[in-house]
């Protein structure tokens, strides 16, 4: 039997209707800033073995819920685990992060890629959503999540990250679009079969990281990006458990676009910190709900600082409903655990005055 949920905020503020008080969570909330994350991560062995491990998964996904009172949790994995399912080989080099053994270079294996079975190739994934959603005993929902696939698309082509704007990928985008659309048509395929996949195995939410997609132009955006995310959304389970299943698309770099993303048919649109808070909302108006959108580098500021800057954005956003705390992109490894705490407590403090009107 399901455990009833004790704290729906974030999913009732996802859908804009009434709180008690601005809900948050952390991209990144499970991550190196946490001691205990890094004692976990050690005892996987590296950073796959932990992702691939659905008890370890499960206690690394909880360990910031014991820390700090946010109002959800989301699964720990990795973006990059569909194009690994795909037989790209994924492997971390220390120091130098994600990289690919089979980068997608050749014709004839850009034509042979195929969409996993996630509850096959990808079923340590599913196995951790059943644990984590068992192991959180109806405390707060679990976001599952999934890469764009314009993002996994840049990874899957180039083989590795990279700090000069994917030239590789861009290249075949323009001489050979064909192949590129061949690529992510099959990458959407698959995120849409994986998010329906964790939706069915207990996910009460999910979020669309497009992280690459604002390096793109806006006709580019529409064409490789935007279109095959609007496709996925389109192909989503929107209601399990008796409850709607919210979709929140981040486009990192993306506020220009704000209006496109919400006629996506998501449920929320994630902001990153150099997206005016106060001015999407006005862009938006009640078409979605808007996640964000701390700049992360706030945290390694003093405390009062970081209220401050807490106050700032409630005050952009204004009253109402429709708004989730959250920073611009993940936290950084570097960010001291108390000033966390510093925040969670400046959100929790600051924002019932901007929801009175529902209590």
């Amino acid at each position: 039997m399901t455990a009833v949920l004790q704290n729906d905020r974030f999913l009732r503020a996802l859908l804009r209707q009434p709180v008690d008080q601005t809900p948050m969570w952390l991209m990144r909330q499970a991550g190196r800033y946490l001691p205990e994350y890094c004692a976990t991560r050690k005892q996987a062995g590296s950073f796959l073995q932990l992702c691939q491990n659905p008890a370890l998964a499960t206690e690394v996904t909880l360990q910031p819920l014991e820390r700090y009172a946010l109002d959800a949790a989301i699964l720990f994995s990795d973006i990059l685990t569909v194009p690994d399912a795909m037989g790209l080989g994924l492997y971390f080099a220390e120091g130098e992060g994600p990289r690919f053994e089979r980068p997608l270079r050749d014709e004839a294996a850009i034509r042979q890629l195929q969409a996993p079975d996630p509850e096959l190739e990808l079923r340590y994934v599913m196995d951790a959503v059943r644990e984590i959603r068992k192991a959180l005993q109806g405390r707060v929902p679990l976001i599952g999540f999934s890469g764009s696939p314009f993002t996994l698309a840049c990874y899957m082509v180039e083989g590795r990250g990279s700090s000069d704007g994917f030239p590789v990928t861009k290249t075949m985008l323009h001489d050979r679009p064909d192949l590129f659309h061949h690529i992510l048509q099959v990458t959407a395929t698959a995120v849409t079969a994986y998010l329906n996949a964790q939706i069915a195995a207990g996910a009460q939410a999910v979020q669309l990281f497009d992280t690459w997609g604002g390096t793109l132009t806006k006709a580019a955006y529409q064409e490789f990006s935007l279109h095959y995310m609007q496709q996925i959304i389109s192909g989503l389970t929107r209601e399990a458990e008796g409850r709607k299943v919210p979709v929140i698309v981040f486009t990192k770099g993306g506020g220009q676009w704000l209006e496109m993303i919400a006629d996506t048919g998501c449920d929320a649109v994630g902001l990153d910190w150099t997206t005016d808070l106060g001015d999407a909302r006005r862009r938006v108006g009640d078409r979605v709900a808007l996640q964000g959108n701390l700049d992360p580098s706030t945290l390694f500021a003093q405390p009062a600082a970081i209220e401050r800057e807490v106050m700032r954005l409630l005050d952009s956003y204004g009253q109402g409903s429709g708004h989730v705390f959250n920073l611009g992109h993940g936290i950084s490894q570097f960010t001291r655990p108390e000033h966390v705490t510093a925040l969670v407590q400046a959100v929790q403090q600051h924002s019932r005055a901007y929801h009175r009107a529902a209590v």
